[in-house]
């Protein structure tokens, strides 16, 4: 098996493993993986729970789509998280409910979404920032994300949902789903005296990963 079929087969395994655990729903959610020659994509329009890795979409290193069916409408927000960081080799963008449901309150910092929770929080994820609201398709959302990515490898989208880049395919995809689960601890928190992470303790993490 080549390694682009690797690739695919490896995309459509893990999307399937996300779908079926509840963390994207319907046709929401897509996957990108950096080749030497350009990316591939998730389609538009298809669920994560059932993709044809023979029918993922490829695009070309200046972003044109060359085979495959067509990428998915929020290929700008892969491709802004590949330019600005350029040793990303995988991005997943998710439209989990908790995360979702983070992005929308009125009273989180927008310089860091989350507080430190747990040590592998702040280990994958580390400071998550907040993009504003732009509408679905907006290329202006781009632009934020490419302002905001420079310094962070996650973004979370307002009333859209989390966008985060990883070194691996597994990397992001396992970042991402630990990001969901801390915004639903978070959820879970957020009327009790909680005891977050030290600052010591939170570069001390930062230190050693």
């Amino acid at each position: 098996m080549s390694t682009e079929n690797k690739i695919r087969d490896d995309i459509a395994r893990l999307a399937k493993s996300i779908f079926d655990r509840g963390l994207t729903f319907g046709s929401s959610g897509n996957i990108s993986v950096r080749l030497e020659d350009g990316w591939l994509m998730t389609p538009t329009g298809s669920t994560m729970g059932n993709i044809d890795p023979a029918r993922i979409s490829k695009l070309d290193n200046a972003g044109q789509h060359i085979s495959g069916d067509k990428p998915t409408k929020e290929t700008f927000l892969h491709v802004a998280m590949y330019e600005t960081r350029p040793a990303t080799g995988a991005v997943v963008h998710l439209h989990s409910t908790h995360s979702v449901a983070v992005s929308c309150l009125a009273d989180i910092d927008p310089a860091n979404v989350l507080p430190p929770i747990t040590a592998y929080y702040v280990m994958k994820i580390g400071k998550l920032p907040l993009v504003p609201y732009f509408p679905p398709g907006d290329l202006d959302l781009a632009k934020a994300v490419r302002e905001m990515a420079s310094d962070h490898h996650a973004v979370l989208l307002a009333n859209h949902g989390p966008v985060v880049a990883g070194k691996s395919l597994e990397d992001a995809v396992y970042a991402t789903e630990e990001l969901e689960e801390t915004a639903k601890l978070f959820l879970m928190l957020k009327d009790k005296a909680t005891r977050f992470l030290t600052d010591e303790q939170v570069k001390a993490l930062e230190q050693k990963y």
